[in-house]
């Protein structure tokens, strides 16, 4: 277990189940004693005599559940040697990123829909030589990703959003030419720089951080990583993901009159729950990775004024670990609870673009002159 204070909070992450856990000091108080004693009557003889017997009893049972959760081994996919089926191969695409060249092969125009709209400025007719192949299908009701002929994972189809995060954490490895254990995790949010650092951007669905984004990367900022922000280990720095910026119908009319071209960008209609989507896309920063000096949880409000405050770990580990996907490896668990200490956690209520823009401009100035 790894521990760390962060104002009047405690982070604590647990090995076995690769857990985050944000507790009150006073919750902290009962824990460690909890752990001290040996037996629940020494623990219950350390609680006040004020607390009486049976609400003594249920602080222990509390905790003990408490602990018992956080101590549940992960459940680990079954990897069986599934063979790839390449009769499946019915849709070829290529990309290229740089130096490197993608082959993705789809069998149908649906699943061609999960992957290829964040990446279709790659796309291209003409090349020499493929880097790494992958192949994306149904089998079954579920749906399959496979890297260079080797399984990769299979969820069932309902669950296509985890193959999206297993592909483009494969193609991050091969574009920075890493494995998946040199992350120390791929967090969910969109990562903005101005050439010298750079800033996360967090928060619920519909909540406007790619809308941000967008808004920023159409006023002198570049897109650094959208949606999955990828954090190496070796210089907890992240690193450059190619996908361009979802944004949802709600956002068209925004973005309309600030994004060139926007009304020329394909629709694209592939989860009922999602709706339409445009996706935008962004020129390559002039480096592959920045370090990231804050946090911000995006609040995006209507007829609101742009008000930057100072937020809770609390709240923004509620908001991005859900969907994050972090490394169970010990180092990297207490690599990312340092980095979270270092960064400034804020959080940004906006609804006028020209002034959050101006907002975020200031704060990397000061971010900039404090590191």
């Amino acid at each position: 277990m790894h521990e760390k204070l962060f104002g009047e909070y405690w982070v604590l992450w647990y090995a076995i189940s690769n857990s985050y856990s944000v507790n009150s000091p006073e919750f902290k108080l009962l824990l460690d004693s909890y752990l001290a004693s040996s037996t629940q009557d020494d623990f219950l003889a350390t609680l006040s005599d004020d607390v009486s017997n049976i609400d003594k009893v249920q602080i222990s049972e509390a905790l003990l559940k408490y602990l018992e959760d956080c101590n549940r081994p992960t459940s680990t996919q079954n990897k069986l040697l599934v063979p790839l089926d390449s009769s499946k191969r019915h849709i070829s695409k290529h990309y290229n990123f740089g130096d490197k060249t993608v082959q993705i092969y789809f069998d149908s125009e649906l699943v061609l829909k999960t992957i290829h709209p964040a990446i279709s400025q790659y796309c291209i007719e003409n090349y020499k030589e493929v880097h790494t192949t992958f192949d994306i299908y149904l089998e079954n009701d579920e749906l399959c990703l496979f890297m260079d002929e080797q399984l990769i994972s299979c969820v069932p189809k309902k669950d296509y959003h985890h193959i999206q995060g297993k592909f483009i954490m494969q193609l991050l490895c091969t574009l920075h030419n890493k494995t998946e254990h040199d992350w120390i995790g791929t967090l969910h949010g969109s990562t903005i720089t101005d050439g010298e650092s750079s800033i996360l951007f967090v928060g619920k669905s519909g909540k406007g951080k790619s809308t941000l984004c967008a808004l920023l990367a159409s006023n002198g900022f570049d897109l650094l990583a959208d949606d999955v922000s990828p954090i190496l280990s070796e210089n907890e720095q992240i690193y450059y993901n190619p996908s361009a910026i979802s944004i949802k119908k709600g956002a068209f009319d925004i973005l309309q009159p600030i994004v060139n071209n926007f009304e020329t960008l394909p629709v694209v209609n592939f989860n009922k729950s999602k709706g339409n989507l445009k996706y935008v896309p962004c020129v390559k920063p002039k480096k592959d990775h920045y370090p990231c000096r804050s946090i911000i949880l995006v609040n995006y409000t209507p007829n609101s004024k742009t008000k930057l405050e100072d937020i809770s770990v609390k709240e923004i580990l509620e908001t991005i670990i859900e969907d994050s996907w972090l490394s169970p490896n010990p180092k990297h668990a207490e690599q990312f609870l340092n980095w979270l200490k270092d960064v400034k956690l804020y959080q940004l209520t906006y609804s006028d673009t020209a002034s959050v823009s101006a907002e975020i401009s200031e704060l990397f100035k000061g971010l900039n002159k404090l590191y």
